[in-house]
């Protein structure tokens, strides 16, 4: 019997039932078939949502079904590899250290990782090169992933009899018939798959970091260790990908932000508690600063909540239910009965200040913003500088329409992000339109009508505005669907920044209305956004993208005067003075240090103007000047004013 399969392009081509993917690639070219990790396949009958679901190059398609042959260049094939290679790495550590145990080993944005119980055993960074040798000998020897579908009690008797608890712990929650098990040589593991067809397409490999990691994020139980890896197909990738981690450390934003004495954290204050530090806050405010002048232009009214709610609050709104248990504990008043709560959301707060008066048709839209700080609790081990934090600032705002406002206010709010992003110089992005889990829709709040009209009305306003998207299943928020902008930075990293909400179930559960045209009470739908992020996150991409080079405006320091000896300290601070009075921000280094070492200690704060004024500068009324170390000549005093201040209003990148 022959079945039709579909390619991206379009064309339709024949083949016998059961073909595998690696047959159809063998069929259009054996060079293509060397470079097919796996395939995606979505049967002509499906209707489920989504692209298809990713098999082995080995798995027989038995339907008239749409493919794609995915290669390195796709995300699902870096999976698969990243996934595949987990298992090597696996396969390696019990041919080293036999006895171990091991927990899961996923696959990530970058590379994989595998939690295993070493016993006494304490791995070391010396102990990682001997383990990547024997990984690629077990690569070398071209050892195939073979899937075996095993009964549940044959499961559990064969991790039982190993001595691994933790798989008869995976394997006990798993359905009997939906069990399988992944050979490569001698390693069998506990896996759904897929894989690559064998180890041979792992050239070069790399182990990056071992970490600490309780068993199922608990730390009441195990710790594991966790070992962090990445290969690649050809090993000019990985030199490729080497050089970019030795980048990435320069650029690392908890180093960028010591040198220029931006934020801190202490123990004693608590853990992923930042401190900012007076050059941090200035820039902060700024960063403040710049989007509250854009939200005056778009109509956003400014509010302010406490840093505090009533438990009841976030009872009413979900978020206790959802994060409760994983959240900052409520705090007792010694009113008995009485409970608060560090404010996770600043939603919340925003519906009780849309209730706090009776709204008509006409007040509508309403635009709440606010810098808000939440609280939320993370492991110890996820804290990561500022991008993972237990106490963050939302640039957040909630905005109250009616359904016919909708399209326009997101699109609108579109308009915002797009507008951050080119202010920054964040120019590569996709939009992903984060949906619900279709399949689990007990996880999420509010009904089916509710989600599909929000869902529908982001996909729209996505493609109305001509941006590049790629949905994603499940990653939606527990009450409505998102807009969630991944931006790529100067090393090709990606980072989630703005987002931006649909949400027709808060103003249900707040009871939100406002008075329609007929009279009648009506529900204002609710969009929530937030261009930054958060002020943390966003910093620490911002200092990671631009390596510390902030643009002029944002500079704590724009300026900084050096007079060469002591002898010209007063036409410094005289040059100083008219500078502040044209609003730039500027200091006088007069320190009893020779020029060079002021200059080179001022470049560990990146500070991007040198002012330098000596016996000719002071007799002639003029500076020196450079820009990012680059000798810009000499000037009058206020041509450099106006030369700065032309550059701050164009957000040039050059001075």
């Amino acid at each position: 019997m022959m079945i039709d399969i579909r390619f991206p392009d379009g064309s339709v081509r024949s083949f016998e039932e059961e073909v595998t993917g690696y047959q159809i690639a063998e069929s259009i070219s054996p060079r293509l078939a060397a470079d097919v990790l796996a395939v995606s396949v979505k049967a002509d009958d499906d209707t489920a949502v989504g692209k298809g679901n990713v098999i082995g190059l080995d798995t027989p398609i038995v339907k008239n079904s749409s493919i794609r042959l995915l290669k390195w260049d796709d995300p699902e094939g870096k999976h698969v590899f990243w996934h595949s290679s987990a298992h090597l790495m696996a396969q390696a550590l019990e041919a080293l250290y036999p006895g171990v145990k091991f927990g899961i080993g996923p696959a990530l944005e970058n590379g994989f990782y595998y939690d295993v119980d070493l016993g006494d055993k304490v791995l070391s960074d010396n102990d990682l090169p001997a383990i990547e040798k024997k990984m690629l000998e077990f690569a070398h020897s071209r050892e195939a992933f073979q899937c075996t579908h095993v009964a549940k009690a044959d499961a559990l008797k064969y991790f039982n009899e190993k001595g691994d608890e933790y798989k008869v712990e995976l394997i006990d929650e798993l359905e009997d018939g939906k069990i399988t098990f992944y050979q490569n040589g001698s390693f069998t593991d506990l896996c759904r798959g897929p894989h690559l067809r064998d180890t041979s397409m792992i050239k070069a490999v790399k182990l990056t970091a071992i970490a600490g990691a309780y068993w199922r994020g608990d730390e009441k139980r195990q710790q594991l260790t966790r070992i962090y890896g990445i290969t690649f197909p050809k090993k000019s990738l990985l030199d490729e990908y080497l050089v970019m981690l030795e980048e990435a450390k320069k650029r690392d934003h908890r180093k960028l932000g010591k040198e220029m004495e931006l934020f801190t954290f202490s123990s004693r204050v608590g853990l992923g508690l930042p401190l900012w530090l007076p050059r941090g806050s200035v820039m902060r405010l700024q960063l403040e600063n710049f989007l509250r002048r854009k939200l005056d232009e778009y109509g956003y009214l400014p509010v302010v909540t406490p840093h505090i709610g009533s438990k009841q609050l976030y009872v009413t709104s979900g978020h206790y239910a959802k994060y409760g248990k994983d959240s900052f504990q409520p705090i007792h008043t010694p009113q008995e009965g009485e409970e608060y709560m560090l404010k996770p959301m600043n939603c919340p707060h925003h519906c009780e200040i849309y209730r706090s008066a009776p709204r008509s048709y006409r007040d509508l839209p309403l635009r709440f913003a606010e810098f808000g700080t939440v609280y939320r609790y993370e492991q110890s081990g996820e804290l990561h500088g500022l991008t993972r934090v237990r106490c963050f600032t939302q640039d957040d705002a909630h905005l109250f329409v009616r359904p016919d406002q909708l399209k326009e206010e997101f699109e609108k709010v579109i308009d915002l992000i797009l507008y951050v992003f080119g202010s920054f110089k964040f120019q590569n992005f996709t939009a992903q339109v984060s949906l619900r889990d279709p399949e689990h829709k007990e996880k999420y709040i509010g009904s089916d009508e509710n989600w599909d009209r929000a869902e529908q009305g982001i996909i729209e306003a996505a493609a109305e505005k001509g941006l590049q998207t790629v949905v994603e299943y499940g990653e939606a928020a527990f009450y409505g669907p998102k807009l969630d902008f991944m931006v790529k930075d100067a090393l090709g990293r990606k980072w989630q920044l703005g987002t931006v909400q649909v949400d027709y179930n808060l103003p249900e559960r707040f009871q939100l209305e406002y008075t329609d045209k007929d009279g009648s009470k009506k529900r204002p739908v609710m969009i929530h956004r937030a261009p930054f992020g958060s002020i943390e996150r966003f910093t620490a991409v911002l200092l990671e993208h631009t390596a510390g080079h902030l643009p002029l405006w944002l500079a704590p320091d724009q300026v900084k005067v050096l007079p060469v000896s002591e002898k010209y300290a007063d036409y410094a601070k005289k040059v100083c003075d008219l500078m502040k009075k044209s609003d730039i921000r500027s200091s006088v280094d007069d320190r009893n240090e020779t020029l060079g070492k002021r200059i080179r200690e001022i470049s560990l704060l990146r500070v991007p103007l040198l002012v330098i004024v000596g016996e000719k500068e002071m007799a002639e009324g003029t500076v020196s000047v450079r820009y990012e170390g680059v000798d810009q000549g000499s000037m009058k005093v206020e041509d450099f004013i106006a030369r700065f201040t032309a550059s701050v209003a164009s957000n040039s990148a050059s001075f």
